[in-house]
């Protein structure tokens, strides 16, 4: 692969407890910051409720636009639990028990335990790879550029693990940070004229308050280590040359 070509992904969570409020993501920021370090730029993020219409054009729409969409949720032993469904409708092909899966199972509960709720965590559309887990056994799946896993946090995360090494990556993005030491509205401008003398490193201003007042953080990100530098420089000057860098409200 061409190692400046920008590889891209999604995350779709599925779930009405998400968008009630009921249970609070854990996930979205475990997984940007995931994929930021093995160089895949998290592009969207999307919230559905478990209904099937809105799961498939959600991943219709999403799995053609980036190179990756994972999914979180909905994989579950209980009735609402339709991702796997809604996946196999999305990509118009079958879904039944998977024999692979009834094994994954079975190496920690005994084929007696295996009851029709659970058999449905071994449901999986035609043509899936298993994403296996260490936690609890019941797999994941991919299809295609579609990765399906669980929502418990401790779970995904050891799907990530298992499905990482087969995923393309690009040239992991680079960062640094800069305290201001001035009010945001102070920096803007000549950050600003900077932000648009580096169209290839990307630029941020995040006021934070502290003991010593109000504050900036200048956030700098590229893949290229030489550019990079030379912008940290140029926003270094510019500080530098501010005059009354104090700590005021904008």
């Amino acid at each position: 692969m061409d190692q400046e070509e920008a590889v891209t992904a999604a995350v779709l969570v599925i779930g009405d407890e998400i968008l009630s409020g009921r249970t609070k993501d854990k996930n979205i920021g475990f997984i940007a910051e995931y994929l930021t370090s093995i160089g895949i730029d998290l592009k969207e993020v999307r919230v559905v409720p478990d209904e099937e219409d809105e799961i498939v054009a959600a991943v219709n729409a999403l799995r053609v636009r980036y190179t990756y969409l994972f999914t979180t949720g909905g994989i579950g032993p209980t009735h609402d639990d339709i991702t796997a469904d809604s996946i196999a409708k999305a990509f118009g092909v079958g879904i039944s028990e998977d024999e692979r899966a009834i094994e994954e199972m079975l190496t920690r509960v005994s084929r007696a335990d295996l009851t029709p709720a659970r058999l449905r965590m071994a449901r999986i559309p035609h043509g899936a790879d298993l994403v296996r887990n260490a936690v609890s056994s019941a797999p994941g799946f991919r299809l295609d550029n579609v990765i399906v896993m669980a929502g418990v946090p401790a779970i995904m995360q050891s799907m990530m693990d298992y499905v990482t090494p087969t995923l393309r990556t690009g040239k992991r993005m680079l960062s640094v940070s800069l305290r201001a030491d001035a009010r945001e509205g102070d920096v803007a401008e000549p950050f600003g004229l900077l932000a648009k003398a580096y169209p290839d490193v990307m630029m941020g201003s995040y006021p934070f308050n502290d003991e010593h007042g109000y504050n900036t953080n200048l956030v700098l990100r590229s893949r290229d280590p030489d550019r990079l530098a030379a912008a940290k420089a140029e926003v270094e000057a510019m500080l530098a040359a501010l005059p009354g860098r104090a700590g005021k409200i904008p």
